[in-house]
């Protein structure tokens, strides 16, 4: 299990993932699901993972190595992608590939093809963009409406962006908020951990502003948890009772 989130605002950027990998109670490893493809001052990109991590690796491999292009002979790649959009079409050809390549064969084993990815950045000269690419190879965009997506186990992170999270909020303030979210996605789902992967890229600059993993231990991640549990239970403790007994007893 994993959980992963990507924020678009008006300013930049943020993907955060978590490295928690599982097969089993007694096999919990640390992996990288947060990688950076970039040409400084020319294109940033970034693609966070979640599902089987065997088949993410295939695909991030094959992104790395590029495919060839049959009409024009070009070997094709996240770094030569002339846009964003056909960039995300390029993770999706990967995948159908890798699903072409080994599909059957985890079938045999009763394993099935999941994978799911976050993809993000931008290319000088053009708008930051932010895709999740589904396991077809299909994807969708992020808008201003709803600005952000997430990957893996998202259900826990979710209502806190919901609240909080819109196109004008402040970029270092979606970064606050992400790592919430991720903090809360720890509370409830053992399955997602430390530690954390955080890449924040401002508009129009095609350069990392933080890129920082989070480990075990770190002040600021700890005084947050700290902060925000103590700021929901001050919430919750504010809300006055509710009142239905009271009414019902003062009917009666």
């Amino acid at each position: 299990m994993t959980y992963c989130c990507g924020i678009l605002v008006k300013d930049g950027l943020v993907m955060i993932a978590d490295t928690r990998t599982n097969a089993g109670l007694d096999n919990v490893s640390t992996f990288r699901k947060l990688h950076v493809f970039s040409t400084p001052g020319e294109r940033m990109m970034a693609i966070a993972s979640a599902g089987n991590l065997a088949i993410s690796q295939s695909v991030l491999s094959t992104l790395s190595e590029g495919f060839e292009n049959h009409e024009t002979g070009e070997v094709e790649t996240l770094l030569n992608a002339p846009t964003m959009f056909q960039a995300a079409q390029r993770i999706g050809r990967a995948i159908r590939g890798v699903h072409a390549t080994e599909g059957a064969a985890l079938r045999a084993e009763d394993v099935s093809f999941d994978v799911s990815f976050l993809f993000g950045g931008q290319i000088k000269g053009a708008r930051m963009q932010l895709f999740m690419i589904y396991t077809a190879g299909n994807f969708i965009e992020c808008t201003t409406d709803t600005p952000y997506l997430q990957i893996g186990e998202h259900k826990y992170g979710k209502p806190v962006l919901d609240r909080a999270m819109h196109y004008d909020v402040d970029l270092y303030d979606a970064l606050k908020t992400g790592l919430i979210s991720m903090d809360s996605t720890m509370r409830s789902n053992l399955g997602v951990g430390l530690p954390i992967d955080i890449l924040v890229v401002r508009n129009d600059v095609c350069e990392a502003d933080l890129h920082h993993r989070i480990e075990a231990g770190e002040p600021y991640f700890h005084d947050l948890r700290a902060r925000w549990s103590a700021a929901l239970r001050a919430a919750h403790q504010s809300i006055p009772r509710p009142p239905y007994k009271d009414q019902i007893e003062a009917r009666t």
